[in-house]
């Protein structure tokens, strides 16, 4: 079969696909009328009832994204899973501990592929119009899927450990605040409601999706466990959990949130010192690589006359 019948063909199914589009077009999806009746519901089964509006109902898609889309998923999940094999629970995660809120499992994947694909495609070009050479370009190709892959998840990874140093960070200002709060006279919900109308931050987000479960049926013990068990920073979770105790049992907010800010300031101490003497002993190194070689020329300089007598 010749490449012009192969384009023919493509061009006719186009055109049958676009054909059938106008006259049997797609059926209009009743989610976002059905959803304000199920809020009750969910709300009692303590799921999630969207008190969020809704957004305005998407345009159906055309005939071709349905035929050509799942396939295309397909392809990207099947080479995502070679290089991710983690679940879609894990995953999800991960992204929000890295403050991806929005972002599900399967873009993440669809990122992963693109990455995967265009470093694969960079190689194969190199191998391709510089080297010349079959072996070559095929090796360009493996270490270019194994370098779009890396990149992907260490660029995740990355994004966990900067937003837990961020936390870190403002978690001795936000729980000095919220004792403030809470000795004036203020109940847990409605200090942290106050941190939340006036601050910002990776913290403030947490605190942010706690109240939005609360609002929708949650009990506060639970939307603080929850938060504990999801956030990426253990001192984070240590107040959340303060939290749900307080919720429960009524112990004593303002003086614990106190106890923890001063661990925390302790242990941040703690870690700069160490920072700075890993840094000092940095120093020295090229300090030691410039300075030794030439000591070394001086001291061997006049061994040959030493050793030989001769001047």
């Amino acid at each position: 079969m010749s490449s012009m019948t192969v384009v023919a063909a493509a061009g006719a199914a186009l055109v049958a696909a676009g054909v059938s589009a106008l006259v049997f077009p797609p059926t209009a999806r009743l989610a976002h009328r059905v959803r304000p009746y199920t809020q009750l519901a969910r709300a009692r089964l303590h799921g999630h009832a969207d008190l969020i509006p809704t957004p305005p109902m998407r345009p159906a898609r055309g005939a071709v994204a349905r035929v050509f889309g799942p396939p295309t998923r397909a392809a990207t999940g099947a080479l995502t899973s070679l290089v991710d094999r983690r679940d879609d629970a894990t995953l999800e995660l991960a992204l929000r501990r890295a403050g991806d809120m929005g972002v599900s499992a399967a873009d993440h994947r669809a990122r992963v592929a693109g990455s995967v694909l265009r470093w694969s495609a960079l190689g194969a070009t190199v191998g391709i119009v510089a080297l010349h050479s079959a072996p070559l370009t095929i090796a360009l190709v493996a270490l270019g899927t194994v370098c779009g892959a890396s990149r992907a998840r260490g660029a995740l990874d990355r994004r966990i450990r900067d937003r837990a140093e961020r936390m870190r960070i403002e978690l001795y200002t936000v729980n000095q605040l919220l004792a403030m709060h809470v000795r004036s006279g203020a109940g847990p919900i409605q200090a942290v409601q106050r941190i939340v109308d006036r601050g910002a931050g990776a913290v403030v987000d947490e605190l942010a999706a706690v109240l939005l479960a609360v609002r929708r049926g949650e009990s506060e013990p639970a939307a603080f466990r929850h938060a504990a068990e999801v956030t990426a920073e253990p001192a984070a979770a240590r107040t959340y959990k303060l939290f749900a105790a307080g919720a429960e049992r009524g112990v004593d907010l303002a003086g614990g949130l106190r106890a923890l800010s001063e661990d925390l300031r302790d242990a941040r101490r703690e870690e700069i010192r160490a920072t700075a003497t890993k840094r000092r002993a940095a120093m020295l190194v090229p300090t030691i690589a410039v300075l030794a070689p030439v000591m070394l020329l001086f001291i061997a300089a006049p061994l040959p006359s030493v050793v030989l007598g001769s001047r």
